[in-house]
């Protein structure tokens, strides 16, 4: 069949899986006037994190795809109301989501009822990074990092005490697994969100906090707050480049990040899976990409295959689960 005989969803099709094996994509003239809308559900508001790295990416797929990606913002409940409509989608590609773990991961643990099964009703597509956290304290807490963070806390047990965004949040449970780990008496004190928390520690109301690179940094740089590790898997960059991770302090395996990945609704194709798969890991491997997504706040971390991305995924609810039960916390 010659071009002038494919379709223009076969130039589409072709133009990602090309670009995914690093081949010269189609013309825009050729894939740009699809039509097809793609809405894409985002569970936090316009703004955040989440949201502004998803309209990075709407931008970048139009011009491979050709369709047309619409943010659709539905904050609520950590994201979970917005993974419930994400369930209950079409399954033709018109809707898709990138997902905050601790919606697919963590929500079902905590919440009594959420209006999805994170096993069962969706498709993974592919990770597209890591949001990691960074554990800072009141720039009077005489400790430098994490060694002598957990030496002063044995030698006063029970005096610190650390902020949370809320119960249930990464920001919670990360922590009380690194005390679990590090066997530290320190008490957990909840906030509705991170900027309250990290208010209380920068006046000295509160010893310490695990929270988001992106919500410390400015903090850190001012000398508000003393930062003593990182949650990510490698150091972070510019002026948080170094703090040594908790990996790096002895903490083997240990990370304290909440990941995003492209999820559709179950049912949706094994080949709509793979040439949307295609289109995201073409993307990534921009040569800017990494850099316009670290200056978000985002760490790229990619899947090699949409298999992969759904093992991971199935392995996250597991761990999260286990995570959540050791907390003791109840469900909500």
């Amino acid at each position: 069949m010659t071009p002038s005989h494919l379709s223009r969803r076969q130039l589409v099709l072709a133009s990602a899986g090309a670009a995914a094996l690093g081949a010269t994509p189609l013309g825009h003239a050729q894939i740009m006037d699809s039509g097809k809308v793609v809405k894409v559900v985002v569970g936090f508001p316009a703004g955040q994190a989440t949201d502004m790295v998803t309209r990075v990416l709407a931008e970048r797929m139009r011009a491979i795809t050709g369709d047309n990606y619409v943010v659709d913002n539905r904050p609520g409940q950590g994201g979970s109301l917005a993974l419930g409509q994400l369930a209950k989608s079409p399954t033709n590609g018109s809707v898709m989501m990138i997902a905050h773990m601790s919606a697919v991961a963590t929500n079902p643990h905590i919440y009594k009822s959420v209006p999805y099964d994170s096993g069962k009703d969706f498709e993974a597509v592919g990770l597209i990074g890591d949001l990691p956290f960074v554990l800072v304290c009141n720039p009077n807490l005489p400790v430098n990092n994490l060694k002598e963070l957990i030496a002063y806390a044995k030698a006063n047990p029970d005096k610190l005490n650390n902020a949370s965004s809320g119960n249930g949040t990464v920001s919670h449970l990360a922590m009380e697994e690194l005390k679990r780990k590090a066997g530290l008496k320190i008490t957990h004190i909840p906030y509705k969100g991170s900027v309250a928390g990290l208010t209380d520690v920068i006046s000295g109301n509160v010893s310490m906090a695990l929270e988001t690179a992106s919500a410390v940094r400015a903090h850190v740089e001012s000398g508000r707050l003393r930062a003593l590790a990182a949650g990510s898997s490698k150091r972070l960059s510019g002026s948080l480049a170094s703090v040594p991770t908790m990996i790096e302090q002895g903490f083997a395996d240990f990370t304290a990040v909440t990941w995003l990945m492209m999820l559709y609704p179950a049912g949706t194709s094994k080949d709509l899976v793979k040439t949307t798969y295609n289109a995201l890991h073409s993307v990534m491997a921009q040569p800017d990409m990494e850099q316009k997504l670290v200056s978000l706040g985002l760490q790229p971390r990619t899947s090699t295959s949409p298999e992969e991305a759904a093992a991971y995924l199935r392995s996250e609810l597991k761990n999260w689960g286990e995570i959540v039960k050791r907390s003791g916390l109840e469900k909500e």
